[in-house]
């Protein structure tokens, strides 16, 4: 490639914080890092925060770039390669602290301004090809592009889906009659199930698990496999999944029976559940864990975890042991129980009960890493606000015999360094899609109260 096609892309702090490996995602093009980026990883490494840790790795990966470079070769520019890695541009390093007089556009007083600074040095004085400033702030984003500099781009390429719109909902709706556009198919029936096999064309996209419904009041099915043009589903019967319970919990719509379907089924280790705030996504899990640990015995206990604000990312402050500290994050968790128990005549007696016969232990997720959970059924609450990266580590944790629901609701995403396209939970929901032992599910619809129905979709 000619030298004026490759692009040279100026990293913002943020994108390094978002993916220490990202210097690596930019192919046969050049990658500059100014030295205030470095300024600011120092800055934040030291912190006790999940985002030191990134902080950490990505000044490891530039250190074990340029531990044998010369101070020329590092302004030059360090060939990715060496390091084994498929990208073929180069790695350079620049001091913004002190430009040319004259070519400043705003002053160094800031961090952000030295690094839009420096990317309009770059632009103006350099013949390899065009300078393109790469920042996931919104905000950095606008004042370089008033500044004057033509290429000002988000970091992407971890990104699965490009609108939050198209993630996949885990069900495909037909309208009207599933069956009077299908028409005949070849069924089987094995044991109490009846599986239907019909030409891929007819249900498109359609993957593992993914479950299917239409207008009518008697269809639902869940697809088995997908394979030489045809796919094979589970005719499930919508009422039949409309009239199964847990722990004495029915579901209200074909949404909360899809759901109840996945918890309820020790084949599938993992259960996504997504949707809007009051969906029931809480309390069916807790319901279905109580069901499959007390009732039928299949689990040992639960273990419920969810990533505490940012405000208290370290519950070190906190009095009590680790299950009493993680209390005040995971009210909603004693609050389904309390609804669960709502009707028994002393209620403060059954929570007890059912707290030490179902053996549920409340942790944080700081403190699952190393572990190896088994027979077990975890529910991650409020995994909106974990990165691809921690829900890694929290699954494979997961040993023999334990199922893992993660619920959450892109809505409501708290981090500072998350949207919906590129949170945790986004990434798995695409990435687990057609892994037999997963399914995912929108729970469409509020069902808490018409006041939190209405707040939903008004406000």
């Amino acid at each position: 490639m000619d030298d004026n096609d490759r692009k040279r892309f100026i990293l913002d702090t943020n994108v390094l914080l978002h993916e220490p490996l990202s210097i690596y995602s930019f192919n046969e093009h050049n990658v500059v890092i100014p030295m205030t980026v470095l300024e600011e990883l120092d800055r934040i490494k030291d912190r006790q925060k999940d985002v030191s840790r990134d902080a950490r790795v990505a000044i490891r990966t530039l250190e074990g770039i340029f531990h044998d470079a010369t101070p020329e070769q590092i302004v030059a520019g360090v060939p990715l390669g060496l390091q084994g890695a498929e990208a073929s541009g180069t790695i350079a390093i620049i001091t913004d602290r002190h430009l040319p007089e004259g070519y400043a556009v705003f002053t160094d007083d800031e961090a952000d301004n030295r690094i839009i600074n420096t990317a309009l040095y770059l632009q103006k004085h350099t013949a390899e090809g065009m300078a393109v400033l790469v920042t996931k702030d919104i905000n950095m984003r606008l004042k370089a592009k008033g500044a004057g500099l033509q290429y000002v781009e988000d970091y992407r390429s971890d990104q699965l889906v490009d609108d939050i719109r198209l993630l996949s909902k885990g069900f495909y709706h037909q309208e009207n009659s599933f069956w009077d556009r299908v028409g005949e198919c070849d069924s089987t029936t094995h044991g109490r199930e009846v599986i239907h096999t019909v030409a891929d064309e007819l249900l498109p996209g359609a993957y593992i698990n993914q479950y299917l419904v239409d207008d009518t009041d008697d269809f639902a099915g869940r697809v088995l496999n997908k394979a030489d043009g045809k796919v094979r589903f589970v005719d499930l019967g919508r009422e039949r999944m409309m009239g199964r319970k847990a722990w004495g919990i029915h579901p209200k719509n074909i949404y909360q029976a899809m759901a109840l379907d996945a918890l309820l089924d020790p084949n599938i280790e993992l259960v996504i559940l997504t949707g809007p705030a009051g969906s029931g996504k809480t309390l069916l899990a807790m319901a279905s864990a109580l069901e499959m640990i007390i009732e039928k015995g299949i689990y040992d206990k639960v273990i419920v975890t969810r990533n505490t604000p940012e405000i208290a990312e370290s519950i070190g402050f906190l009095p009590g042991t680790e299950e009493e500290k993680m209390a005040p994050w995971l009210a909603a968790i004693t609050d389904t129980l309390e609804v669960l128990h709502k009707q028994d005549e002393c209620m403060d007696g059954s929570l007890s009960y059912i707290m030490g016969k179902a053996n549920i232990q409340f942790k944080s997720v700081n403190f699952m890493r190393g572990r190896s959970i088994q027979n077990t059924f975890v529910l991650l609450d409020e995994c909106q606000n974990l990165t691809a990266s921690q829900l890694k580590t929290i699954i494979t944790r997961c040993g023999e015999g334990t199922k893992l629901v993660c619920s959450g609701n892109l809505a409501q995403i708290d981090s500072n360094y998350l949207t919906p396209v590129t949170s945790g939970l986004t990434y798995i929901v695409e990435r687990f899609k057609d892994f037999e032992g997963s399914a995912n599910v929108y729970l469409n619809g509020v069902v808490r109260s018409r006041l939190a129905s209405f707040a939903e979709e008004n406000l």
